[in-house]
């Protein structure tokens, strides 16, 4: 079955947009990571209102993310297009949150000289992280594209392949390599503000208690093969040496 022309073309333009604001926002993400808010809106609020403004901001960024990732657990007709969903709402939620996170005055503590730089090493061994992550597991779609083209085939999108538990590159170190190496580019970050204190604490809360409730959902997903790699691969801190798994690759 081949689909109307304009229902390609609005196929095309959808996996544009969620790859456009996917790579952009991770972008500036990135960089707001690396230099500090941007102050390209300033809300004239004093150090209170500038930390309650600001933990707002990541309580909606973390209720966009784990909300919609609820949903679509327990919401199946969700399935078919929750990538590509998620994708452009995460896009644009993040994008918002940088462009409208307010800076503190207030210094908390500043690094300088030689531990200075060991801290921007650490940055970029971060940004190193995510990249091996990202390699380590090609067969992840994040942004929703391939999933979305697969419409275009109606052979492919008839088939499913069953998805199996990865254990190779840096999945072999850690089992949630994206957010040990997202640790890393939060807290490498050499001029504690006050906002920024904030915002290191409520995203590493959100992210450990996110491993938690990710490792639920894998187990059950994936059973006991998901159990073994727990008994043999640490979750966030790579405080051992990986082994040879023999678990097959998802």
């Amino acid at each position: 079955m081949h689909l109307p022309p304009l229902m390609n073309l609005a196929i095309y333009a959808v996996a544009g947009l969620s790859l456009i604001l996917g790579f952009v926002s991770l972008i500036i993400f990135g960089v707001f990571l690396y230099t500090g808010s941007f102050s390209m809106v300033s809300l004239s609020l004093d150090t209170t209102g500038v930390l309650i403004f600001d933990a707002c901001l990541c309580l909606v960024f973390v209720l966009q993310h784990t909300g919609m990732i609820r949903i679509h657990a327990k919401n199946r007709i969700l399935q078919k297009n929750f990538k590509i969903v998620f994708s452009i709402a995460s896009g644009i939620v993040l994008s918002l949150f940088v462009i409208l996170w307010q800076e503190s005055s207030f210094l908390i503590a500043s690094a300088d000289g030689f531990l200075r730089g060991l801290m921007r090493t650490v940055f970029f061994l971060g940004i190193a992280g995510q990249i091996w992550t990202t390699v380590s597991s090609m067969s992840v779609d994040p942004f929703g594209v391939q999933e979305l083209m697969m419409r275009l085939d109606s052979n492919k999108s008839s088939t499913s392949t069953a998805k199996l538990v990865t254990t190779t590159g840096a999945y072999g170190w850690v089992r949630h390599p994206a957010y040990s190496t997202m640790l890393m580019l939060i807290w490498s970050y050499p001029d504690l503000t006050a906002d920024r204190l904030l915002f290191n604490v409520l995203f590493t809360s959100w992210i450990i208690i996110g491993a938690i409730l990710e490792e639920r959902d894998l187990v059950g997903v994936f059973g006991e093969d998901y159990r073994v790699y727990q008994r043999t691969v640490p979750m966030l801190i790579p405080y051992r040496k990986p082994r040879r798994a023999k678990i097959q690759d998802r």
